[in-house]
């Protein structure tokens, strides 16, 4: 039986090895070419892995953009856990996340162009909505300082909350703004007063 285990566990950190290799060569390809340069064959290849593996993993290309997107997510809750924001009020702090989410966005378009996309298109199956909104509530909260303490898990939030609502709310109105700044229709000081604007009523209570 442990000999059994332990061939599992081996296998399946072979499994998210691969898994991390290839996501992290998509990006290294968005990165030169965009978002069109991500073409699946091109990916499995300088990945070292087959086509059909490529796909078992990513059964499209957008599953595979949201991955790479995902790995950004990370990034950024990791400096928020780091660094997390120190403004006094909650409107205050979630503008701060959204604008460091935007600005390390706006260094990859083509990226942040998938990210709308995979959030207001459902092209793939994502919780990158969810987990944007629930940085946003932590940080809103508090309890992403707390995060950063070490004070063990974080209580997920309630959904149903009003409050949690609310800053889903705003988690929309950021989405836009990304929308409109990748049209070239807002410059990023306008997006930023935007979203304070919005975040001001929207968390006056959290």
């Amino acid at each position: 039986m442990a000999v059994q285990q332990a061939a599992i566990g081996m296998r399946s950190r072979s499994q998210n090895q691969r898994r991390k290799r290839i996501v992290q060569t998509a990006a290294a390809l968005a990165l030169r070419g965009g978002v069109e340069a991500m073409q699946m064959r091109a990916v499995a290849e300088r990945a070292g892995v087959a086509l059909g593996t490529l796909y078992r993993y990513f059964p499209s290309k957008m599953d595979l953009v949201v991955a790479v997107v995902t790995e950004e997510l990370d990034l950024l809750e990791t400096s928020i856990s780091r660094r997390p924001p120190t403004a006094e009020t909650a409107a205050g702090r979630a503008v701060d996340v959204l604008m460091r989410a935007t600005r390390g966005l706006m260094r990859e378009p083509e990226l942040a162009d998938a990210l709308v996309r995979s959030l207001i298109m459902a092209e793939a199956k994502t919780e990158l909505g969810a987990r944007i909104t629930d940085l946003l509530w932590r940080v809103a909260t508090g309890a992403a300082a707390a995060d950063g303490q070490d004070s063990g898990p974080a209580e997920p939030p309630d959904r149903t909350d009003p409050a949690y609502v609310r800053v889903a709310s705003l988690a929309s109105v950021w989405v836009f703004e990304v929308l409109e700044l990748l049209k070239g229709d807002r410059g990023l000081d306008e997006v930023q007063r935007r979203i304070e604007i919005a975040a001001e009523p929207l968390l006056a209570h959290c």
